[in-house]
């Protein structure tokens, strides 16, 4: 067996970089393109300036948001008001293309829509559509919350090892986020700190390759409203969602991910002091080489900071190395735990057996 079915893994997700182009109200739009494929889902954030993080799919539809950094509910926008075949175009909304300002788009292939009828199919107990590419690993679901504990469909053909779920009808809704290495019993939010126990959140019950589980929570299952989530399982040389142990050295820890990364989500988990949701990835900084030290929070809407040695990392051709030596909590205490998200620039041996060149 190949050691990986994805040579490029840029065909499924992408990072775009651009200038914002409207003055806030004057009106036009402009198209962003470079990303390769029609994207299904784009997470868009001001590089510069203090602005939130954009969350946009072709499930719920153009000029439809939600935020990372707040518990909002779903808002409706003149905003990303078209998906194209190599990107998507944006108005003059400031928080995604405000004039004067620089901004990051990561985007994801999801493409097969799917519905499902639970009392016909006898897969799951509550209805769901969405889109779904199992080839990546991704699937995006909307559904109608009931109050009671029970089952959708995701869409995906494996079980999700990370799950991001948020109620779009009402506010001060915060998100449901799943990690498989946490288990079952626990959930993360993006505006908080530590780990959380809440059976009413995933009912202490782990997804399988049909269904994942939904607890009576108002932030994930609440009766009449709706609700999206966005399921990732792993994909050999494309994706890994996993977690390791700070070890608070300059030699940092080594992180295995079997590919050399284009993208990172970092998160502590064992401390209620833990910090903020770490991204880096591999196009933002002044020449994109090691170390990788441009950081945004996805917890927070503030500018991307260069925080010279205190965020060192190094993509590697088979995972990340952290350069920090643990005085910050975000990424490298010793003997703390956190877990990650990552995407490859390309896998560490391709399917002909090729190994990788490390930066």
């Amino acid at each position: 067996m190949a050691y990986t079915t994805i040579d490029d893994p840029a065909i499924y997700f992408n990072t775009v970089l651009y200038a914002g182009n409207r003055p806030d109200g004057g009106g036009g739009s402009d198209n962003i393109t470079g990303v390769g494929f029609s994207p299904d889902f784009v997470w868009i954030k001001a590089r510069t300036g203090t602005k939130s993080h954009y969350f946009f799919d072709t499930v719920r539809g153009v000029n439809t948001q939600l935020n990372t950094n707040n518990t909002n509910d779903e808002n409706v926008s003149n905003s990303l008001t078209h998906f194209l075949s190599d990107g998507f175009t944006l108005s003059d909304e400031p928080e995604v293309n405000e004039s004067g300002h620089t901004y990051v788009a990561w985007n994801w292939k999801c493409e097969t829509a799917f519905t499902n009828d639970a009392s016909a199919t006898s897969i799951g107990t509550i209805d769901t559509a969405g889109k779904v590419n199992n080839t990546a690993g991704i699937s995006i679901a909307t559904w109608t919350g009931t109050g009671n504990i029970g089952t959708i469909k995701h869409g995906l053909s494996s079980t999700p090892k990370w799950a991001m779920i948020k109620n779009r009808s009402e506010d001060a809704r915060h998100w449901n986020i799943y990690h498989e290495d946490i288990n079952n019993t626990h959930y993360f939010q993006f505006d908080t700190n530590a780990k959380l126990d809440d059976a009413g959140v995933f009912d202490d019950t782990s997804p399988t390759s049909s269904v994942m589980t939904i607890g009576a929570s108002n932030r994930g299952n609440e009766n009449t409203k709706s609700h999206i989530g966005y399921f990732f399982s792993e994909i050999k040389g494309y994706s890994k969602f996993g977690s390791y142990t700070g070890n608070g050295s300059a030699d940092g820890t080594f992180v295995y991910t079997g590919f050399k990364p284009a993208w990172t989500l970092i998160k502590r988990v064992d401390s209620s002091t833990g910090g903020s949701w770490i991204l880096f990835d591999n196009k933002r900084g002044a020449n994109v080489l090691n170390p990788i030290d441009v950081v945004l929070a996805a917890s927070n809407n503030q500018n991307e900071s260069d925080w010279g040695t205190a965020y060192d990392c190094d993509y590697l051709s088979n995972g990340f190395k952290w350069r920090h030596d643990g005085s910050s909590n975000y990424v490298n205490v010793s003997g703390a735990t956190y877990v990650f998200m990552a995407f490859a620039e390309s896998p560490f041996v391709n399917s002909n057996g090729v190994p990788n060149n490390a930066k």
